[in-house]
């Protein structure tokens, strides 16, 4: 009877409640690792190559702490990029509303899975061998039983809490937090076509995961984290994979390189634009939040509306389609009360589209170009005029 007793209270392993505590962190982060680096980076995106011993460590790792099948998960997250924020995306906040997305993810993602032409489309590449088929996938509920079993055989009656936690974490962290979150809140480097999100510069309790807009903007990279003061754990364990020979990287962020500046922007001037716009465009909105703040005394002085000015430092660098429309009268104020923040307005949007131009050849585009950087340099405005000489300079 004592010998039940004494299980109940401590399983086979007894260990202190903060030991538990951080047994539990360890576990749980070792399976957001498993979805970043094998689901997410390797199996959705291709943006690594795994070793073997690794890729299968990772499937059966998530087998036991989610009950995961592969080719759901890359077929429903690959669906999601291709059909961002429109209706067809399984599990947009913009689409079901913030607190759906938070609070029902899993259900939103179990809903897609039964869907065989997302799997169809979209599932090509994943595994498919014998383990796959005929455990993996045919039995994806055992794994989560056999963790069950486990944490319940160490830990006595609290391995119960343990493994409830096991099993809620990457439903809260992923399909909730990231899902919902990450196109909802936190800062955007980058003006990607969609609404995403980074929610914190350091990427540890989601293993990098926090870094969405930047993953939403380079979806191939293998490493999140692309400024200075960002960091990726994930990416810190996948350098540590390669150097033990266990995965092969195969694309990072771009980097943008500079050379002597060109007498004149060109086909190749257009060719680097065209390239690495996301990292000149976050140049472009350096220079327009400096012009910002070197107009805003004559802002106030002109434009009394002091909300007016608050939006025009958070939304004039931005898309014309990402601002609110309940905000296009303020900042219609703000570009009538500064010529020269409206003059880098007009400026950014012909600039953009020399990439979304699909009717112009490549010679006008060039020429469009060199038109746009001779009135950029002629235009007295300082932020213009830096610009078009770094991007003269920028190469491919």
């Amino acid at each position: 009877m004592n010998t039940w007793l004494d299980w109940a209270a401590h399983g086979f392993w007894p260990l202190t409640l903060w030991q538990l505590v951080l047994f539990t962190l360890g576990v749980t982060h070792i399976t957001m690792l498993s979805v970043t680096i094998f689901l997410h980076r390797h199996q959705a995106h291709r943006a690594l190559d795994l070793h073997p011993v690794a890729a299968h460590f990772f499937r059966f790792w998530l087998w036991l702490t989610t009950g995961q099948v592969t080719k759901e998960w890359a077929s429903i997250h690959r669906k999601h990029h291709a059909k961002c924020e429109q209706p067809e995306d399984p599990h947009s906040p913009l689409i079901y509303g913030i607190k759906t997305v938070l609070l029902q993810g899993y259900e939103l993602y179990r809903k897609e899975a039964q869907n065989p032409e997302t799997l169809t489309r979209y599932g090509h590449g994943t595994p498919n061998d014998w383990l796959e088929r005929q455990v993996y996938s045919r039995y994806s509920f055992a794994g989560i039983v056999l963790m069950l079993l486990l944490d319940l055989a160490l830990f006595g009656v609290l391995g119960l809490t343990v493994w409830a936690v096991q099993m809620a974490w990457t439903p809260v962290m992923a399909a909730g937090i990231i899902n919902g979150g990450a196109h909802y809140w936190g800062y955007r480097n980058f003006e990607s076509a969609d609404a995403s999100t980074n929610i914190s510069p350091w990427g540890v309790l989601i293993a990098g995961e926090e870094l969405h807009n930047n993953h939403h903007t380079y979806p191939t990279s293998a490493k999140l984290s692309v400024k200075p003061y960002e960091f990726d754990i994930g990416w810190v364990y996948i350098s540590l994979l390669q150097r033990l020979g266990l995965a092969q990287v195969k694309k990072t962020p771009p980097r943008l390189a500079f050379g002597a500046v060109r007498p004149t922007a060109d086909e190749q001037t257009l060719e680097a634009l065209i390239q690495n716009r996301y990292e000149l465009m976050a140049s472009y909105a350096r220079g327009m939040r400096v012009a910002f703040n070197e107009e805003v005394v004559a802002l106030k002085i002109r434009c009394a509306d002091a909300a007016a000015i608050k939006a025009g430092r958070s939304w004039l660098h931005r898309d014309v389609e990402k601002v609110p429309a309940v905000l296009a009268t303020k900042l219609a104020t703000v570009r009538a009360a500064s010529p020269v923040l409206d003059k880098m307005v007009l400026m950014r949007e012909e600039l953009r589209q020399l990439w979304l131009n699909r009717s112009h050849t490549r010679e006008q585009l060039a020429a469009d170009l060199q038109a746009w950087c001779v009135r950029a340099e002629a235009s007295g405005i300082a932020a213009l005029q830096e610009f078009s000489m770094q991007l003269r300079a920028v190469r491919a």
